[in-house]
């Protein structure tokens, strides 16, 4: 199947603009066409009345005279009522009413009526107007016509002026509004050429912003925040693979240089290989967690929104309690009351068992971990007397795998994702997560809603 032709936006909008000015000429056209000829024809009505009026004051006055003094375009007759032809004006017949008996018949003073023209001479058609005149014993009529003949040639002259007129107006109409319609949408040409080149490879950077303040300025400016965040994404997503390569490779290179190792010793102790083995599987196996678990969280899970199917009212108390056992160097304050908030339980245990892994990494001696019911917020503190982060690393140690120096050394165990992976799960909850001095060391304290 043949595909329709498609035009260009500037024609589709000119060809709309040709067409809403042409209805409009055309109703115009029309609704003053009809407006001239009703108030002419009124304006004739009015001035065959005002004759007819006249005329019957003269008949009232006995002061009638002969031919009848009017409008030479009128014609006069006064009538009895045996419709016999008593006075007649300039041009009208003697002899013949102009209106027959059954026209006659039920007309009421000041009406019109219309007649062919021809029946008494005139060209075109004529309104006859009649009034009634003299004594109520011996009434008469008053009848005056006239033609409408000129008005009728007036309003045909105006409705071929209009169809010549209308038609070399849309044209030039046409012909402004194709030129303004392309300086309009000519920023929205540099708009397409700067994505097309972009796109190509060509030009880098963003698109040109158009001189005036108008729709076409915001849509560029819009359009370039989406470039740039498409090309932050880009970039966080190949530094997350390159990392993510780059941790993978080096458990990997570990396990493949231990079995090749023990390959070409013969009395090699596999149990000891197997479980450096085990360790480096461990290690890899969490790596691997971590990374599906930020990949998950890149998805567009929003803040404040974790799962509800998995959300549930819990103790605090209990969830880190539990977590704490687990390490043997971690002391642990426990609140007075059982702190309770709605949240994911095993997010939450997650988040502390990644900062007591830090914590364990980094501590000299000591690894502490409280819960604090602070009213409509619930805090999670954990302490330790390591070496501590300096002020100006505190927010980057929150990107992906970010180490500071060699004491988060890759042989100490963390992959750089620990801090990660907090700082989302508690994003998820509508929590904050800080990071602040204790003489010595660091403390990590979480807010998270209680409700």
């Amino acid at each position: 199947m043949r595909r329709p032709r498609e035009f260009s936006l500037r024609a589709r909008l000119l060809w709309l603009t040709v067409t809403v000015v042409t209805a409009g000429l055309a109703a115009g056209g029309i609704l003053l066409v009809g407006v001239l000829n009703y108030t002419l024809l009124r304006a004739v009505n009015a001035e065959a009345l005002d004759t007819a009026n006249s005329v019957a004051k003269l008949v009232d006055q006995h002061s009638l005279s002969e031919p009848i003094p009017v409008n030479p375009a009128m014609q006069v007759q006064v009538i009895d009522g045996q419709g016999r032809v008593l006075s007649v004006s300039a041009g009208a017949d003697r002899l013949i009413p102009m209106l027959h008996d059954d026209e006659l018949r039920g007309l009421k003073d000041g009406d019109v009526t219309r007649i062919p023209g021809n029946r008494i001479g005139l060209d075109g058609e004529a309104r006859v107007v009649m009034v009634t005149a003299g004594p109520p014993s011996d009434p008469v009529r008053v009848l005056v016509a006239r033609s409408t003949d000129d008005l009728s040639q007036g309003v045909h002259i105006l409705r071929i002026t209009l169809l010549i007129a209308f038609p070399l107006l849309v044209a030039m109409l046409a012909a402004i509004m194709w030129r303004v319609l392309g300086a309009a949408l000519r920023p929205v040409d540099a708009l397409r050429a700067g994505a097309e080149e972009i796109t190509g490879g060509t030009r880098h950077g963003r698109l040109p912003l158009p001189e005036s303040r108008d729709e076409i300025y915001r849509l560029a400016v819009t359009l370039n925040g989406m470039l740039y965040r498409l090309d932050a994404a880009r970039a966080r997503q190949r530094a997350f693979v390159a990392d993510a390569a780059h941790e993978l490779r080096s458990p990997l290179t570990n396990m493949r240089t231990e079995i090749e190792v023990a390959q070409r010793i013969p009395e090699t102790d596999w149990p000891a290989v197997s479980a450096d083995l085990l360790t480096d599987v461990d290690r890899l196996s969490r790596l691997v967690d971590d990374l599906l678990l930020l990949a998950r969280s890149d998805d567009g899970v929003p803040a404040g929104r974790p799962a509800a199917a998995r959300m549930a009212e819990v103790d605090l108390d209990g969830v880190v309690a539990a977590v704490a056992s687990r390490y043997q160097n971690v002391g642990y304050s426990r609140p007075p009351e059982p702190v309770m908030a709605t949240v994911e339980p095993d997010a939450i245990g997650r988040v502390v068992a990644n900062l007591l892994d830090n914590a364990e990494r980094h501590a000299r001696s000591r690894v502490g971990v409280e819960v604090v019911d602070e009213g409509g917020y619930a805090r999670i503190t954990v302490c330790d007397d390591g070496p501590g982060i300096p002020p100006a690393d505190r927010e980057r140690v929150f990107d992906r795998f970010t180490r500071l120096d060699d004491a988060r050394a890759r042989d100490g165990g963390g992959s750089g994702l620990g801090l990660a992976i907090v700082r989302e799960l508690v994003r998820r909850h509508g929590g904050t997560v800080t990071l602040g001095d204790v003489a010595p060391g660091l403390r990590v304290d979480i807010r998270l809603p209680v409700t």
